[in-house]
């Protein structure tokens, strides 16, 4: 019996679901997502796919999931009622935060309220010094006094962070052993477990986070497992977590602050798959759902990570000049920018009469106007039918028809005639504010990051990228843009591509020249070996792990740091200067300067990334997609390539009609996306089934 990996991804529209079998099978079904309960599309298309396609539950091997859950507790405010105990004295750092603000000169602004109210923090009389040593020792009466106050208030959850818990967990250690004695139900999130580095307000609210949607995270994890044991799928879940790397759902479950990005790291993961097999070192990322449209940097063949993030701020740091405005999550995480522009994003005229594309969206119900569920409001997916992109009878495989004439009508009485233009127009006015708004998030990890887009690649994925990849690359001055097979279904698809990965970190603020070459080198064999003994504690061999280590350095007197990777080839004597040098050409590419060399670097940190590949399962055949799953015969449709081009009758084909090179227009329709070639560009397959568009 052949056996098959599930990918699992859950988007604000559609979930996704790709299987693949152990001789390159590949299975697909792309479902609305039941937003009340996202397990039930999860059972809903997997059953589908069973009956469908004669396959056993039983012959699946390995579930792998990417999901939004975590994230959407935290942006509507839908957690766990959370208590949290802090140091007496710092009962307000959540409100106080960094001071970092998205609109320095705005002073209507307002920060986003805590996710814990103030009556539900409570302080407990100790303090611990930043070298470790205790200044006032807490009691057990005092934490237990702090604990059933929290009790008392009926939270569900509660969150532990003390000053200087990094250099010494003893204090924080005597709270959680008060909880577990006094409720061992409640959850508990303690910062020497979740973020044990400095930074006040960091730790406190990545602690807070983990806290807050842990019993979302679990309830929902336990829902799922109980879900698909229900349909004779008992195969392991793994989680993709924002760093890139897959964790087990037992570790999600502990930590959930992990897997809050997890569909859009698994797009990225994918991507770096496709390039690496194509030959490609240095691509940009474009993922466009229903409802957001995602940006990230592949470069020398590795994603990129940022040490923080936020949610709920619009872009996830995407700016350096634009922080603030979410809640911070001090973790590892795949570099991405994010702007709230996607199929479902509503068109709308503002109040000085200028036409807006998102960033509210119609989502999965009502959804676009075209969907006949009851939408009112024109959304981008309505003008791209009008110009002819996307055959209103055929979108995945025909179970999603769209009703073109309504979606016209829409268009035309809400923004055509209020603008005074034709219905063409309009469309292709929010076709290309819809680009502007989506090169924000290019811009944001390329040019803001001192990397000229035209070096680079534009690999684009996602139900809607392909429709706005080839104009987006036009305006960006990119000349090659890839299509990879599976492009609506491919963060599922990204998500078999992980492998099972843990981040440590360990603060150490040292002058980077002061250290020794074995006191470094003690420091960095102590990260490792934290990150080695997990993987050993969940089965890998040691001789299938990899481990790869970075160092966060930042000049002396500066607020915020690099990560630069520390490199196993380089002799321990060496080790500080190499470190040093590598951190100056790291801030002279981002910032666009570096000081010289008598300017003293600081090591802040060092973190390893250890990495686990099975080698006991059976190995996986490349994947063979199946070329002719969209059906779509080859004809012509009338598309509108703006003013100067206008109407054009544009050739409709299939991804097996490009191994013969075609110049644009033309549109390839397939069964999870549309991809338009403009007419200023050629397109044709690649021998890995990728689409290659070349603007000419």
């Amino acid at each position: 019996m052949t056996r098959f990996r599930v990918g699992i991804d859950i988007g604000g529209t559609f979930t996704d679901i790709v299987l693949v079998g152990e001789d390159g099978r590949v299975e697909t079904r792309k479902v609305s997502s039941s937003v009340d309960d996202y397990s039930q599309a999860i059972i809903t298309g997997l059953q589908d796919l069973f009956e469908a396609d004669r396959l056993s539950a039983a012959a699946i091997g390995e579930v792998r999931h990417g999901t939004t859950v975590g994230s959407n507790a935290i942006l509507e405010h839908k957690g766990g009622r959370t208590g949290l105990i802090g140091t007496r004295g710092f009962r307000d750092i959540l409100q106080i935060r960094n001071l970092r603000l998205p609109r320095l000169y705005d002073i209507a602004w307002d920060k986003p309220n805590p996710l814990v109210e103030r009556r539900l923090r409570q302080t407990v009389d100790e303090r611990i010094a930043a070298n470790g040593r205790v200044l006032t020792q807490l009691s057990v009466a005092e934490a237990e006094r702090a604990v059933k106050a929290l009790l008392a208030e009926g939270v569900e959850t509660i969150a532990i962070c003390l000053i200087n818990a990094y250099a010494n967990d003893a204090h924080e250690r005597i709270l959680k052993d008060a909880v577990e004695r006094l409720a061992p139900s409640i959850a508990c999130s303690a910062s020497y477990e979740v973020l044990p580095e400095i930074g006040e307000y960091e730790r406190t609210s990545t602690t807070v986070i983990n806290a807050y949607v842990l019993p979302v995270i679990k309830t929902y994890l336990g829902h799922l497992r109980r879900d698909l044991a229900g349909i004779g799928v008992k195969a392991p879940l793994r989680l993709m977590q924002s760093n890139g790397g897959l964790t087990t759902s037992e570790l999600a479950e502990r930590f959930p602050m992990n897997i809050i990005e997890s569909g859009p790291a698994a797009g990225v993961v994918g991507a770096r798959d496709v390039a690496a097999r194509i030959g490609l070192k240095n691509v940009i990322t474009f993922d466009m759902g229903g409802t957001t449209a995602k940006a990230s940097l592949i470069e020398g063949g590795e994603f990129s990570r940022s040490q923080d993030y936020q949610v709920g701020g619009g872009i996830i740091n995407g700016s350096r000049l634009l922080t603030g405005a979410g809640y911070l999550l001090k973790v590892p995480a795949i570099d991405l920018a994010e702007v709230g522009a996607g199929g479902g994003s509503i068109i709308a005229i503002d109040g000085g009469g200028a036409m807006q594309v998102g960033p509210h969206s119609a989502a999965s119900k009502p959804g676009p106007v075209a969907y006949d569920l009851g939408g009112t409001e024109p959304t981008v997916t309505d003008a791209v039918l009008t110009l002819g992109y996307l055959n209103p009878d055929y979108l995945v495989n025909g179970a999603l028809k769209l009703n073109g004439a309504l979606a016209r009508r829409v268009l035309e009485e809400k923004i055509a005639k209020p603008l005074g233009t034709s219905l063409e127009r309009a469309a292709y006015g929010a076709y290309q504010i819809a680009i502007s708004r989506m090169m924000r998030a290019i811009r944001a990890v390329s040019i803001e990051r001192g990397r000229d887009p035209r070096d680079y690649a534009l690999l684009a994925f996602g139900g809607n990228g392909p429709v706005f990849a080839a104009a987006m690359a036009r305006e960006l001055r990119i000349r090659t843009v890839i299509i990879p097979p599976l492009p609506g279904l491919f963060s599922a698809f990204g998500l078999l591509q992980g492998e099972i990965e843990h981040h440590f970190a360990r603060t150490c603020r040292r002058a980077l020249g002061a250290l020794t070459p074995g006191e470094l080198q003690a420091l960095l064999t102590s990260v490792e070996a934290e990150a080695r003994d997990r993987l050993i504690e969940e089965g890998f061999p040691a001789a299938s792990i990899e481990v790869r280590r970075t160092a966060t350095l930042r000049y002396q007197g500066q607020s915020f740091e690099l990560p630069v990777a520390v490199p196993d080839d380089v002799p321990e004597k060496s080790m500080v200067s190499t470190l040093a040098e590598a951190f100056g050409r790291e801030h002279e590419k981002t910032y666009g300067h570096r000081a010289g060399p008598d300017e003293p670097v600081e090591l802040s940190a060092l973190q390893a990334i250890a990495k686990g590949r099975r080698a006991d399962g059976p190995a996986q055949a490349d994947p063979v997609f199946d070329a002719d799953q969209a059906g779509a015969k080859p004809r012509m449709r009338r598309a509108f390539f703006g003013p100067e081009t206008g109407w054009r009758d544009t050739p409709v084909l299939v991804r097996t009609d490009l191994a013969t090179p075609r110049q644009g227009p033309c549109i390839v329709e397939e069964y999870s996306a549309t991809c338009v070639v403009p007419p200023d560009a050629t397109a044709r397959l690649d021998h890995h089934g990728n689409i290659v568009i070349e603007l000419l």
